[in-house]
């Protein structure tokens, strides 16, 4: 099993929204690293640190897990969609997505600030000055750490 740290605005989509619906494909990523994690590296099962960005108060709010593989995103095929992509087909997609399942809300979010303030988590991304990537790899120690903060 692999754990994950996985961004989204709260004002977009947030672990609310996610309980609300229990699943929802992850889709309009439009990075190639992170798409690259979903379509190569992500598995049923996985672990995910929900994290909401560009908010007040940032930080983890809750888990959920990777309950569906990688499957082509189909707002890149949209093009009433702000995730158009006019050179994506069906025949070759190039945006790929995967379905998460809510686990469970945090009593209180895990803040950026505690995050980096925490020793053994100094090499997360999230915590690293101009990280912006959406979609990060966590380590099993970082992810237990992160665990005992809730």
């Amino acid at each position: 099993m692999n754990y994950w740290l996985m961004k989204s605005e709260p004002d977009v989509f947030s672990i609310d929204d996610l309980k609300k619906k229990k699943k929802s494909g992850w889709d309009g990523v439009r990075n190639y690293q992170a798409r690259n994690y979903m379509r190569d590296e992500m598995k049923i099962g996985d672990v995910v640190l929900f994290y909401h960005s560009s908010c007040e108060i940032p930080g983890i709010a809750g888990l959920a897990k990777v309950s569906k593989t990688s499957h082509p995103d189909p707002s890149q095929f949209d093009p009433k969609s702000e995730y158009y992509d006019e050179k994506a087909t069906k025949d070759n997609p190039r945006w790929f997505m995967v379905e998460v399942e809510f686990v469970e809300k945090f009593e209180n979010v895990v803040t950026l600030a505690m995050l980096k303030a925490h020793k053994g988590l100094e090499g997360m991304p999230v915590v690293q000055k101009g990280s912006r990537l959406s979609i990060n790899p966590v380590t099993a120690n970082e992810f237990k750490i992160i665990i005992g903060m809730k």
